[in-house]
């Protein structure tokens, strides 16, 4: 499986003030050590930086960041995202600008978005991309 893991499951994954088990952690840990390829993009490393207090913590995240395939929206994404948020929006269901991008990149790259944000989970039920479930 190969996956596109949001911020809310790295946020998860790098806490150390509470014990960081949940279930995506989990699957997250596994693809990491296993042989499911783990995505990212610069939305959300940025979003993982812009969240990270210090400069040794910055130099660690990046570092980490740097064994990832990344990802890199193009003119099309950007174009396709904007169509991926009208979608939804005409549905009633509101997601940000960087959630419809990585739902983007999901569809293009037929990547599954590790996501413990129910964002994604409504916009699953108007656009049809692969949103981890628990047991996908």
């Amino acid at each position: 499986m190969s996956l596109l893991v949001d911020t809310s499951v790295w946020s998860l994954a790098f806490r150390r003030d509470a014990e960081a088990s949940t279930q995506a952690v989990e699957v997250l840990r596994s693809a990491l050590e296993g042989a499911d390829q783990v995505f990212t993009t610069g939305l959300v490393l940025q979003e993982l930086l812009q969240g990270f207090a210090g400069p040794k913590a910055r130099s660690q995240l990046i570092e980490r960041f740097a064994a990832l395939a990344f990802l890199q929206p193009d003119r099309e994404d950007h174009i396709e995202a904007a169509e991926v948020r009208n979608t939804c929006r005409r549905n009633g269901v509101q997601i940000g600008t960087i959630d419809a991008v990585l739902i983007q990149l999901c569809l293009r790259h037929d990547l599954v978005m590790l996501s413990t944000d129910n964002d994604f989970r409504s916009a699953s039920r108007h656009v049809k991309f692969r949103l981890w479930s628990g047991g996908t």
